[in-house]
């Protein structure tokens, strides 16, 4: 009982930071329409500045700096957000389709810099020792992944609560309005490619958020974990939850990550070792038919936008 209790707070722990990703997507696509398909890339800036920072001083390798965590989570945000902000100003003027092409060219960049600038990001090793919060409870399993649980819970909760008055602000509202009908924003006078990159920027700082708080709860990084499967994932929990709704992207985070973790049980316990490598792909595969199937019955995901008129005229 207490081996359940243990791995359920770690699977949520673990499907909270996914939910975090996908309210920093929310932020892009769901309320601004930009098709970011980068998103691995910026997690991965988030983890590596993180880790660099906090862990313990390191021969041959940059960084190693000892600071404290919180520290490196509001580095990870502030250097997500700020590279961001300059690859927006150089992309958010293409077109969405060229966006997409855009933003994962980058994010391919990331991940080759992260593989191969070894004496900063330690290569294709990875960057191990990263000082995980209450780290003094790791031989306490339950208590250890309890208080992860608890902090992370926080963190989301607050990401969620800020999230929510910033969507029914003047400042949301003009998202919208230039995903919805660019020309009549710009009619108003609102500088539509300014906000873009607002959005692009605070939407990359909470994936780079989301990517250090993985980080620390994991204590080990390295390239293989920021590829395009990552992207994929998360756009299928947005997707399913509920593009536009931030309790959707939630809901779709913990649904999807339960599926990937129960599919992946399923394959370790029925395929043999020597096919486990081929079978991983039909997790992608059962994803793909969950999202293709939703889709079909409901196109706004299981939690859709809440239309404002709506809720206005309900009351």
């Amino acid at each position: 009982m207490l081996d359940i209790l243990a791995y359920a707070a770690f699977f949520l722990v673990t499907a909270l930071t996914y939910g975090i990703i996908c309210l920093g997507l929310n932020v892009q696509w769901g309320q601004t329409g930009l098709f970011n398909v980068g998103v691995a890339g910026f997690v991965a800036i988030g983890a590596y500045v993180s880790a660099l920072l906090t862990t313990p001083e390191t021969a041959g390798r940059f960084g190693g700096l000892g600071l404290p965590v919180w520290f490196g989570w509001i580095a990870a945000m502030v250097v997500s957000g700020a590279a961001a902000a300059l690859i927006g100003a150089i992309t958010l003027r293409l077109r969405a389709d060229y966006l997409a092409i855009t933003t994962f060219g980058i994010a391919i960049a990331i991940q080759l810099v992260a593989l191969n600038a070894e004496t900063v990001t330690g290569g294709p090793f990875g960057i191990g020792f990263i000082p995980r919060a209450f780290g003094g409870l790791e031989d306490r399993p339950i208590i250890f992944n309890l208080a992860n649980l608890a902090l992370v819970g926080a963190v989301t909760a607050l990401l969620y609560y800020a999230l929510e008055r910033l969507v029914r602000s003047p400042w949301g509202r003009v998202l919208r309005a230039i995903r919805e009908d660019e020309a009549a924003a710009l009619s108003l006078g609102k500088n539509a490619n300014l906000f873009r990159i607002q959005a692009f920027a605070l939407g990359s700082a909470i994936m780079g958020l989301a990517g250090a708080v993985q980080a620390h709860f994991i204590g080990f990084i390295a390239p293989e974990n920021y590829i395009s499967t990552l992207t994929f994932q998360v756009w299928a929990m947005l997707i399913i939850g509920g593009s536009g709704n931030n309790r959707g992207a939630l809901l779709g985070a913990v649904l999807v990550w339960g599926l990937w973790s129960v599919t992946g049980a399923m394959l370790a316990a029925f395929v043999p070792g020597e096919y486990q490598a081929r079978a991983a792909a039909l997790q992608i595969v059962l994803i793909g038919v969950a999202l293709a199937a939703l889709l079909v019955l409901r196109p706004r995901g299981l939690l859709g936008e809440e239309k404002m008129i709506s809720r206005f005229l309900k009351g």
